[in-house]
This record gives C-alpha cells, sequence and structure tokens, in this order.
C-alpha cells in the first residue's frame, strides 16, 4: 500500500481536478503519459536483468470484487489510480485497468474461471461495477485518461464455444442462453462509459481465435448486441484490444495470406488452416473496418496487447521457409513458434514484443502491455486455493490437447503458478526472447536519418504522400505526417493520404521518422501541396459498396436504411433496387419504398454514387417481407439479409421487428431454395430439417416493444447458388 505521505488529498484536490476535466479525445494514448503500476514494477525490477524494462506501462488487474480494495495487503484501484495522479504531475496522462470478473466469466477454460457463477448478475452490478464506477468518477482522477479493457474473452466465447459448435462448452451454452454476459458487458459499458474521461476498448480475441469470415462479423455483431443492451450504446465503445494476454505475432514478415507454395495456397497450411490473417496487425485492422461498417463510430481505436509476442532469440526465423511443400514454407518461415495458435498457456519459447508506443502504425491506436510480463496464465497443476480458478490442462506441458487447439501439445512451460501470481521462470525467458531485443530498444539514443524525397499526389479533397525510407541503428518503426505543423497521422508504410481537405488549397507537409527506442528524426524538406479544383473530373475510383442495408416494413411499403460509402472524390447519392430494377434515388442514406403489396417479399440493394458518375458495387441483398394487410396489433415482420459470401459458406443476419404491440415470443420460418446447411446460430434457437428452417426466441430477447427490433445471425455452408428466401414471422403477445 501508499503511505500516507504518498497519497493524494483527495478532498483538496476536487474542486480544481473538477474544473479540469475535458472531452474525450480521438487517441488518448497520443501526446500522453502512461502509467507504470509500481507493484509490477518491484516484480520487474528484482528479476536479473530486470531493470531494462521495469519502467514499462502495464494494466492494472480488477479480477474479482476484493481487487477493488487491495488483496493480501496490495494496492487497490484507488491506491493505484493516486499514483497515477502523482506521475501524472498535472501533464496528460493514461490510467490502463483490465475489468475482469463476468458472471460465469472465460465459460470455454478453467485456470481464468472467476468467482461469480453463471447466474450472479446482480453481484456482478452492485458488488463489482457500481463500486469502480464511483470511484472512477472521483473528481480527483478527472484529469486523468482512463483506459478500460473489459471482459476478456467472453462475447468471443458466445461465437465458437456456444450454440452446438464443435467446441461448445456446457458453460457457454448456459452463458449463451441466460444472456448474462450481453447483459453484464452492456451494463459495464454503460455504467463506465457515462464517465466522461473513461475510454472503453472491448476485447476482440485474436487472430487464430476469430480470423474466419464465420467467426470475424458474427463476434462483431454479437459485441454490437452487447454495447446497446441494459440501457447502453455504441457510443460507449472508443475501440477494441486484440491479443489480450496471448502471444500471436504482432506481424508475419516472411510470408503472406496471399502466397502460394507450388500452386497451393498459404491458406490451406495446417498452421493457417484457412484462416485470412497470419498476425495481429493485419486482424486488427481488418475488425476496425468491419466494426465500422457495422455501425460502430468512425473513430474507434484498436490496441494490441504486445506483451509477449515478440518470439525473438536465436531460433527467430530471417526469411522464408523451404518451397518443397506449402507446410514446409510456413513453419519455416512463421517467427511464432507455439505448436498451434490455439494454444495460450505459459507458453514456452515467448519472448517481450515491441514496448508500449502511442500510434504506431496506420489504424493502431497503440501497442500496449494489458498482460504484465511475468504473471502465469494459469497453474501447471492442480493447486488449492480461494481465488476461484481452477486447473486448465492447457497449462500442463505434458498435455496433448483437444479441439480447440487441433490435438497439439499445449506448449506450456512447466512448474507454473496460479493465474495472476509472479512466474520468475517465464519472465526470464520473456527477457531472453525479447523482440526487438532489449539491448536494441533500450539505451539507444540515436535518431533516425530525415525522410527524404517527398512527393505528392492530390485530388480536389485529399493528398496522397510518399518519400523514402529512413535509416536508423536499429531500425525505423514508423513515420509521422505534419500538415503545418500539427500531427495529422502516423503510418508505418512510405505512404500517407491525408482526406477531407478544401478544394483548390494549399498545404503544407512534413514527415519525421521514429525508431524502436523512441527516437524521433528531423523533419523531411517541407512540401506545399495545392488540391485540385471540385467536380472529380479524370477520377475513375467507384465509392465502396454501401453497407448495413436493413429495414422497417408495413402493410404497403418498405423503409431502408444504410451505412454511408466512402469515396475518394465524394458520394454524391445512391440507387435503390428492388429486384434488380431501379426504383428510387436519394442523396441521402434511407429510402422508402411505397405502393407495396400486404404480405409480400421483396429483395433490395443499393449502389453510390460519385460526383464524377462512378457507381459502386451493390450492397448485401436483403429481403423484407411487407406485413399484413393492415399492418395493426400485435405480429412481426422478418428481414434477412447475406453479409458474408465467399463461395462454399457466408454469413446471414436476421432482423426481427415487432408490428404496432409488444411481443412477447417470436418464431421466424423459412425454406431454403439450394442446398444451405446452418452450422452456428447465435441469438436464437435453430431447428433445420433439410432446407426447411426454424428459428425462435432465446429467453433474453423474445419480448420487443412495439415497432422494436432484435436480430439473430448465423453461419452456413452450400454448393451452387445462395438464393435469398421468403421469411414468415409469428409472434405471441
Amino acid at each position: 500500500m501508499l503511505s500516507a505521505a504518498t497519497v493524494l488529498p483527495i478532498a483538496t484536490a476536487t474542486t480544481a481536478a473538477h474544473a479540469a476535466e475535458s472531452a474525450r479525445v480521438d487517441n488518448p494514448f497520443v501526446g500522453a503519459g502512461v502509467y507504470v503500476n509500481p507493484e509490477w514494477s518491484a516484480h520487474a525490477a528484482a528479476e536479473p536483468g530486470g531493470s531494462a524494462v521495469s519502467n514499462q506501462p502495464t494494466f492494472v488487474w480488477l479480477d474479482r470484487i476484493a481487487a477493488i480494495n487491495g488483496v493480501n495487503g496490495g494496492m487497490g484501484l484507488r491506491d493505484h489510480l493516486n499514483a497515477a495522479v502523482q506521475q501524472a504531475a498535472g501533464k496528460p496522462y493514461v490510467f490502463q485497468v483490465v475489468i475482469y470478473d463476468l458472471p460465469g466469466r472465460d465459460c470455454a477454460a478453467l485456470a481464468s474461471n472467476g468467482e461469480l457463477g453463471p447466474t450472479d448478475l446482480p453481484r456482478y452490478k452492485s458488488e463489482f461495477i457500481d463500486p469502480i464506477a464511483a470511484i472512477l468518477a472521483d473528481p480527483a482522477y478527472a484529469n486523468l485518461r482512463i483506459v478500460t479493457t473489459i471482459e476478456l474473452d467472453s462475447l468471443p466465447n458466445l461465437v465458437t464455444n456456444a450454440g452446438g459448435t464443435a467446441t461448445s462448452t456446457p458453460a457457454c451454452d448456459t452463458m449463451k442462453a441466460n444472456g448474462n454476459y450481453i447483459n453484464g458487458v452492456g451494463y459495464a459499458l454503460g455504467k463506465l462509459g457515462a464517465i466522461s474521461n473513461v475510454y472503453n476498448y472491448v476485447d476482440a480475441g485474436h487472430h487464430g481465435w476469430l480470423g474466419w469470415d464465420s467467426n470475424l462479423q458474427p463476434t462483431i455483431d454479437v459485441i454490437k448486441q452487447a454495447a446497446t443492451a441494459s440501457g447502453s450504446s455504441l457510443a460507449n465503445v472508443q475501440g477494441f484490444v486484440v491479443n489480450t494476454a496471448n502471444y500471436g505475432a504482432l506481424h508475419e514478415p516472411n510470408f503472406t495470406v496471399g502466397d502460394s507454395v507450388n500452386g497451393t495456397t498459404v491458406r490451406q497450411s495446417k498452421w493457417v488452416d484457412w484462416n485470412n490473417y497470419v498476425d495481429e496487425a493485419s486482424f486488427a485492422k481488418a475488425w476496425r473496418t468491419k466494426a465500422v461498417a457495422s455501425g460502430f463510430n468512425s473513430n474507434i481505436g484498436m490496441l494490441i496487447d504486445t506483451s509477449r509476442n515478440g518470439w525473438g532469440g536465436a531460433n527467430r526465423p530471417t526469411g522464408p521457409g523451404p518451397k518443397t511443400s506449402v507446410d514446409a514454407y510456413v513453419d519455416g518461415a512463421r517467427i511464432d513458434r507455439r505448436f498451434q495458435t490455439g494454444n495460450w498457456c505459459n507458453q514456452a519459447g515467448a519472448g517481450l514484443g515491441e514496448r508500449p508506443k502511442a500510434a504506431p502504425e496506420d489504424g493502431i491506436a497503440a501497442y500496449v502491455w494489458v498482460k504484465p510480463p511475468g504473471e502465469s496464465d494459469g497453474a501447471s497443476q492442480a493447486v488449492d486455493n480461494d481465488e476461484g480458478k481452477g486447473f486448465d490442462r492447457m497449462c500442463d506441458p505434458t498435455y496433448t490437447g483437444n479441439a480447440r487447439n487441433n490435438n497439439n501439445m499445449s506448449g506450456a512451460l512447466a512448474n507454473a503458478p496460479l493465474a495472476g501470481h509472479w512466474f520468475s521462470a517465464q519472465f526470464q525467458e520473456l527477457m531472453k526472447n525479447a523482440y526487438p531485443a532489449l539491448g536494441s530498444s533500450t539505451g539507444d539514443t540515436t535518431a533516425p536519418t530525415a525522410p527524404t524525397g517527398l512527393s505528392a499526389t492530390k485530388t480536389s479533397s485529399s493528398v496522397t504522400l510518399s518519400w523514402t525510407a529512413s535509416t536508423d541503428n536499429v531500425g525505423v518503426t514508423g513515420y509521422d505526417v505534419y500538415r503545418g505543423g500539427t500531427l495529422v497521422g502516423s503510418t508505418s508504410n512510405l505512404s500517407y493520404t491525408d482526406t477531407g481537405l478544401t478544394a483548390n488549397t494549399a498545404y503544407s507537409y512534413t514527415v519525421k521518422a521514429r525508431d524502436a527506442a523512441g527516437n524521433v528524426s528531423a523533419a523531411s524538406a517541407a512540401l506545399s501541396v495545392t488540391t485540385s479544383t471540385g467536380g472529380g473530373t479524370g477520377d475513375t475510383t467507384a465509392p465502396t459498396a454501401p453497407t448495413g442495408l436493413a429495414a422497417t416494413t408495413t402493410a404497403s411499403s418498405v423503409a431502408l436504411t444504410w451505412t454511408a460509402s466512402t469515396d475518394n472524390v465524394g458520394v454524391t447519392g445512391y440507387d435503390v433496387y428492388r429486384g434488380g430494377t431501379l426504383v428510387g434515388s436519394t442523396s441521402g442514406t434511407s429510402y422508402t419504398d411505397s405502393g407495396l403489396q400486404a404480405s409480400t417479399a421483396y429483395s433490395y440493394t443499393v449502389k453510390a454514387r460519385d460526383a464524377a458518375g462512378n457507381v459502386s458495387a451493390a450492397s448485401a441483398a436483403l429481403v423484407a417481407t411487407t406485413q399484413a394487410n393492415g399492418g395493426t396489433g400485435a405480429g412481426c415482420t422478418a428481414t434477412y439479409k447475406v453479409s458474408n459470401d465467399w463461395g462454399a459458406g457466408f454469413n446471414a443476419d436476421v432482423t426481427v421487428t415487432a408490428g404496432n404491440a409488444a411481443i412477447k415470443t417470436w418464431k421466424v420460418s423459412w425454406n431454403f431454395g439450394g442446398n444451405q446447411q446452418i452450422t452456428n446460430l447465435w441469438n436464437g434457437q435453430l431447428s433445420q430439417s433439410g432446407q426447411a428452417v426454424t428459428v425462435t426466441n432465446l429467453a433474453y430477447n423474445g419480448t420487443v416493444g412495439a415497432g422494436a427490433s432484435t436480430s439473430f445471425g448465423f453461419g452456413g455452408t452450400y454448393s451452387g447458388t445462395n438464393a435469398l428466401p421468403t421469411l414468415t414471422c409469428t409472434a405471441t403477445s
């Protein structure tokens, strides 16, 4: 605990701190220091050589109710916040905390099971979230930028480990059925999001878990449902964090997902296993794009936990593997040396990754150390404890695996203590295998050379810059782009596009380079660029396709809405098609198709147009069924859209909308026109016999207010065509 002499006098600081409270910034890490946990720092410094990293910022973990006030004489939440205020010394400062005690927590594992049972949602709210929120809202901490990581592993488990999947567990099935993961996360987001200096980042798994089409978009959909549950809204989500407490490589430099060997794609290798991503950076950027397209705020940020994904040391590959087979090529090239990407517990051979830093590359808000290096993932054998932590065989080095890691060895270190306890042998291995190596990322004072050859291409609303790479003794990690002396973006590439500019206007740019030690180069020579005049003349780039097409119905109309497209010169309008025939145009993102027949299914798509006349690809198709004649009383309608289709499989979303009276249960039925088979459905109870499908509500989403909506989604397989079916919706009031 902090001594009385080191604790901030809260009562006297309240008024001044409250007056200084300000609105959220887009990226809380830019221009700010970050809290160094003195308890973790002391553990690290006590290790031989540990002082090289003991000053790095790590998250504080609140993994049980007792942790709020401190466990076994250790620091509680308020103690940490007081210490952060002192470290900040009046400057912008980030405090990082993990919120991790959901009822039935981490239902697919045992080492991290928590203290609250599956039905303990009231305790979670009143004894865990409410006290945390009360402390964080204290005006004494109003100058801190408080970054939260919300409930690790919970929501992804509802997609991959519940509802009849091959890796389902009874515990995850229970949490999917009772809705406490959804409602608990929603409550936490709403309660903490109401505090203006709190930035909520929701856990988004990792590429080796959610990188397949059948997992990624469905997980975003589940998180969206949680973010709007229990009175919360999407505005309470500032971003997402990937690779938390995991080991996925930040970048795989020696191969890409698009490579082929002797005609066989890398995706077919045993390691990649048809995944769309091979590292965390590419996964995080794709996640962000899909999340924004799904309705999350366009300024959301992505965090990547780099605490243990360095994979350095003598065994780190330096180039591609042999092209004798695709497996030899990938296995010889990959820096992630685990047996399989499903392995997560105290992995042998792992190393410290990139040190925490703000805006390290395009689309990434920060590299962070969510999992404090040296804290165990779980015990390697059963240990009696009062922390609610079980023995998971994935932490046993002799374990030969299960379905979630394709029956590979666990790869875990021996003699590990309980989850969260200090594991000296692991910390020593992490330092030994650090990448960048500890000697290359600390003590370096040599700045990179300034970028050269700055040039630009332009439109009426954007400037695309390019330059020649800088050189550095430990390697350049990124470039910062300045417009008129103000930082406007960062990138790890040799180009950057500055958008949203005014036509026929002069802008001045410079670029600086950064290295792994945080040294910054001198600025490049300044470049003055004048944007072209408006109108988009000569533009041949089509807008992106509209996304998020949704509908509400009456007996004679369908009201469509969608998410705006983006374009290099700006979208000027949208064309609406019914059954492939143009039925209307609009300059907004909504359109009502009227004069329709009752109880009839209509199929819609939407295309965008820009100022140069370029037309986008069509949105995903949506089938909307008009209400029964009159459109009044209890009842429901259902709309069906395919959100992703990759030729042999697809994801679809169905929205159920109540009529002019509230409903208590609903049922949606249809017949597939082809051989489609549903393999994984969420937020509903599935029955499929041949091509006949029926989906009914679960306990937590059957009640729908008049005119309100709920939704379910699914993944499936097919061959041939994937025609949209006609849906029938029935309800009880």
